[in-house]
């Protein structure tokens, strides 16, 4: 495996810091981030912490009234349309956007779905592929001609549940073998990952970089399909329903995104896997708590392969 270089810079934060605390001096006016899952958990406090530090945001969303409802408090916020499971949306999505003449400084890919019911999108993709994976890179392929050309990064939110699987090179779209929803969530975590690194390989020249991050372990919406029995057995909740030491709270979760957006650290680590406001460092156990990166998830021949089949599923590479 040829992978990425894994070591911790000593990034004075860490898996308490909060996204305020990472923007802590940072004058973001006249930059414009996008933010998809903008309007809830993690994403809200990553659109929140941009907003403060003075950045304009655009917030796509599956359901804009909704996202709207819960950002209408927030100044320098844009709302609009986006099913990342549909194609057709994304291209009218980014379209819309490039129509603007906006540039965009900052992409944080934070939607996604958890442990779903079996659900088949588009050409009968799975769900977890598809919108965590799939709809991700067609949006930032179409979104290419407004990333800014001075410095622009990407942040793809990948997870410690890309310990569990590999990419399934054989059957990604669960055709020839039973569905398993937690299964089908893994692989679109290591799927994040290699997407933001062989994206760092080829727009760099460009100035374009993209990092992928483990926010850490946080409830959220996400977890809306996981039964609560089910919650408290995999430790996530107390049965009393309190939350477990070793998680964070959404603007915890938040910092790592932002931290991996803006530090200045991550110069010449382009397409590096975080993890609590640094680099992550190898996986020595299984311990998803514990996190570090699994060298599947770093390995830039997967990620060139990764970067072939999106390509070709989508029909969308302006990268390449």
């Amino acid at each position: 495996m040829h992978k990425t270089q894994q070591r911790r810079l000593r990034s004075g934060f860490g898996p308490h810091s909060t996204a305020d605390d990472v923007l802590d001096g940072i004058d973001l006016a006249g930059t414009t981030a996008l933010v998809t899952g903008g309007y809830s958990g993690l994403g809200l406090a990553t659109t929140r912490a941009l907003v403060r530090a003075g950045a304009d945001v655009i917030v796509p969303a599956r359901r804009p009234e909704q996202a709207a409802e819960a950002l209408r408090d927030l100044p320098r916020v844009r709302v609009a349309a986006l099913e990342l499971s549909d194609l057709d949306s994304v291209r009218a999505f980014a379209e819309d956007v490039l129509d603007t003449g906006v540039r965009l400084g900052i992409v944080v890919c934070g939607a996604g779905v958890m442990a779903c019911p079996e659900t088949r999108v588009g050409p009968g993709w799975e769900a977890h592929f598809a919108v965590n994976h799939l709809g991700h890179y067609a949006l930032v392929n179409r979104l290419r001609p407004a990333l800014s050309p001075e410095r622009a990064r990407v942040v793809a939110v990948a997870s410690s549940g890309h310990f569990l699987s590999d990419i399934r090179w054989h059957d990604p779209h669960f055709r020839d073998e039973p569905y398993d929803p937690w299964l089908a969530y893994a692989q679109s975590k290591p799927a994040n990952a290699l997407f933001a690194l062989h994206l760092d390989t080829l727009g760099a020249a460009a100035g374009i970089h993209a990092h992928a991050v483990h926010p850490g372990s946080i409830l959220t919406p996400l977890q809306r399909h996981v039964p609560r029995e089910e919650q408290v057995a995999q430790g996530w909740i107390t049965a009393d329903g309190t939350t477990p030491a070793g998680f964070k709270s959404p603007e915890q979760g938040a910092a790592t995104a932002l931290w991996a957006a803006m530090s200045p650290l991550l110069d010449g680590y382009g397409g590096a896997y975080c993890q609590d406001c640094d680099v992550a460092e190898p996986a020595e156990t299984e311990d998803m708590l514990v996190g570090g990166v699994k060298p599947w998830a770093v390995d830039r021949d997967a990620a060139a392969r990764l970067w072939t089949l999106s390509a070709e599923l989508t029909g969308v590479d302006s990268f390449g």
